[in-house]
C-alpha cells in the first residue's frame, strides 16, 4: 500500500480476510488477501524501481528523512490502530511509532563509503558497496511497525527496494504506515502485500528477490531458509528466544523486581528477547518468587485502548492456546502458580500474568519459548549450575545477570551463550548496536552498521597505482 495498492488483476479487487481485535476476539476490519499473480507483479515493479532508487544516495537520504517526519506526524493515527489489532497498551504503540521514525533517521544518515585495500602491491584497490536488489521482509505480529522498519530502513538506505509482508494478524497498521511513507518514497520502492500462507513462502522463494529477511519462529525460519536456498538468495533470520535471567546471591531483590518483571512481561511477554526463565539462588528463591508474584497480581490487565491498562491481551487465539497448554503442563509436572495460571474470564484473549514456581527444569515452559505472560522461576545452588542451565537449550538470543558486584556479574554474563547479554537490565537495544542470535535463534545480523552492510555486497575495483603502468 505504500506506493500503490496491489490488486488481483488490473482494475480488480483482492479478496479480503478479517482482522480481529484481541481485546474482544471479534473482527473489526479486513485486509486484502493477495494472490501469487499480484506478488509477481509487485516484485517485477520493485525491480524496475530499483534501477533509479539505487543510483542516487543523496535522494535516498532526503526521502528517508522526510519519511521519518511523516511517520512522526501520523502517530495519532498509527498508534491506536496498532493497539486495536495487536493488543498492546497505547503508550507502547506510540513508542513503537517513535522507534520506527528514529530507525529511518538512523539508517538514512549511515554511509557505507568505500575502503582502500593496502596490501603492498603497486595497485590501487578499493572496496565499494552495492545494493542487492529487491528485498523480501516478512514480519511477525508482536512488533509490526518496529520490526518492519528494522528490515526496510536499512534495506532502503542501502539502495534496495522492499516487498514487505506483515502477519495476517496485524496487517492494518503496516498498511497505514505504507500509505504514510508513500508521500516521501518513489513508487514501488516499498510495497506491502498481505495475506496468509502460501503468500509468505511464495515471497521467500521468489526468483526476483535477492535478500529475504524474516523474524518469527524457528520452524518457520527453517522453511524460509529452505525456500531462499532454492534460488541461492541471501537470508537473515531472527528467530525465537528463551532468554534466561541469572540472579546472583548479592542481588537486591526489591530493587530489581520491577525491572525484572517488565523485562519478562512487556507486550504481554510477546517479545523475542524477553526474559523467559529466571534462575535464583536457593537461599533467596522464595523472596524472588513472591516479589515477582506480587507484581503479577497487582498489574492492571485490560484493553490496550484503556489508559489504565498496563498489560493487554495475548494477540491471537492460537498463541493463547499455546500459553494455556504450556502453563497447564507445568502445573501437571508439579509446578505451582504463585500468581495467575489461568485464562481470564472475559471476552478476548486475556491470560492472567503468571509466575510459576517449583517447575521441573524439563517442563516445556522452561525448555521452549512460551511467548506470553508466563514466567517460570527456578532455584539453583551454584553459579556454575545456573550458567549451565541458562545455556542448556537450543536458543541463544539474549540473557542477563543481576547483582550488585558488577565485575562479577559481567564475568558471568560473558559465559552466556547468546548474542546479547545485559547486566541488571534486559532487552534494551540501541539502534547503533548489532542484534544477532546464536544456535537456533538466528542467522545474520540486524541493527547498526552491520544491518546496513547485510543489505549490500562488496564490489572491488583495481587500477594501476601510476599512469605509466596502465
Amino acid at each position: 500500500m505504500p506506493t500503490r495498492q496491489p490488486t488481483r488483476a488490473p482494475g480488480g479487487r483482492a479478496e479480503c480476510f478479517d482482522v480481529l481485535d484481541p481485546a474482544t476476539g471479534e473482527p473489526f476490519d479486513e485486509a486484502p488477501d493477495h494472490d501469487p499473480d499480484t506478488l509477481d507483479a509487485v516484485v517485477d515493479a520493485a525491480h524496475v524501481a530499483w534501477r533509479e532508487w539505487r543510483s542516487d544516495p543523496a535522494t535516498r537520504t532526503g526521502a528517508l528523512l522526510a519519511a521519518a517526519d511523516d511517520v512522526e506526524a501520523a502517530g495519532a493515527d498509527l498508534a491506536p490502530l496498532l493497539t486495536r489489532e495487536q493488543g498492546k497498551p497505547l503508550s507502547e504503540s506510540y513508542a513503537e511509532v517513535a522507534r520506527t521514525a528514529a530507525r529511518l533517521r538512523y539508517f538514512a544518515e549511515l554511509d557505507p563509503g568505500s575502503q582502500p585495500i593496502t596490501d603492498g602491491r603497486p595497485v590501487r584497490s578499493e572496496i565499494r558497496w552495492r545494493p542487492l536488489g529487491p528485498v523480501a521482509a516478512i514480519v511477525p505480529w508482536n512488533f509490526p511497525l518496529q520490526l518492519a522498519s528494522a528490515k526496510f530502513a536499512p534495506a532502503l538506505a542501502a539502495g534496495n527496494t522492499v516487498v514487505l509482508k506483515p502477519s495476517p494478524c496485524t496487517p492494518l497498521a503496516t498498511r497505514l504506515l505504507g500509505s504514510v511513507l508513500s508521500s516521501a518514497l518513489p513508487e514501488d520502492v516499498l510495497t506491502i502485500v498481505t495475506g496468509g500462507e502460501p503468500l509468505g513462502a511464495r515471497l521467500a522463494s521468489h526468483p526476483g528477490i535477492r535478500h529475504v529477511t524474516f523474524t518469527g519462529s524457528i520452524p518457520t525460519g527453517r522453511a524460509v531458509a529452505e525456500s531462499a536456498a532454492a534460488s541461492l538468495t541471501r537470508a537473515t533470520l531472527e528467530l525465537g528466544g528463551n532468554d534466561a535471567a541469572v540472579l546472583l546471591e548479592d542481588v537486591d531483590v526489591e530493587r530489581v523486581a520491577d525491572r525484572l518483571f517488565w523485562a519478562a512481561f512487556r507486550n504481554c511477554g510477546q517479545v523475542c528477547m524477553a526474559v523467559k526463565r529466571v534462575y535464583a539462588p536457593a537461599r533467596i528463591y522464595s523472596r524472588v518468587v513472591e516479589a515477582l508474584a506480587h507484581r503479577a497480581r497487582t498489574v492492571v490487565v485490560g484493553s490496550g485502548l484503556d489508559p489504565v491498562s498496563e498489560l493487554g491481551p495475548v494477540n491471537n487465539a492460537d498463541q493463547l492456546a499455546r500459553v494455556e497448554r504450556y502453563t497447564a503442563q507445568a502445573l501437571s509436572d508439579g509446578g505451582r502458580a504463585a500468581a495467575g495460571g489461568h485464562r481470564l474470564d472475559r471476552p478476548g484473549y486475556f491470560f492472567a500474568p503468571t509466575i510459576l514456581a517449583d517447575v521441573p527444569s524439563t517442563s516445556r515452559v522452561v525448555t521452549e519459548e512460551q511467548f506470553g505472560p508466563v514466567l517460570p522461576v527456578l532455584p539453583y545452588t551454584s553459579v556454575d549450575e545456573a550458567v549451565e542451565a541458562a545455556n542448556g537449550t537450543g536458543f541463544g538470543l539474549g540473557g542477563s545477570v543481576w547483582g550488585t558486584d558488577l565485575d562479577r556479574a559481567e564475568a558471568i554474563a560473558d559465559r552466556l551463550e547468546c548474542g546479547t547479554a545485559w547486566i541488571n537490565h534486559h532487552a534494551e537495544l540501541s539502534l547503533a548496536q548489532p542484534f544477532a542470535g546464536v544456535k537456533e535463534s538466528g542467522v545474520g545480523v540486524a541493527g547498526g552498521p552491520w544491518g546496513l552492510y547485510g543489505n549490500l555486497r562488496p564490489f572491488v575495483v583495481h587500477r594501476p597505482d601510476r599512469p605509466e603502468e596502465a
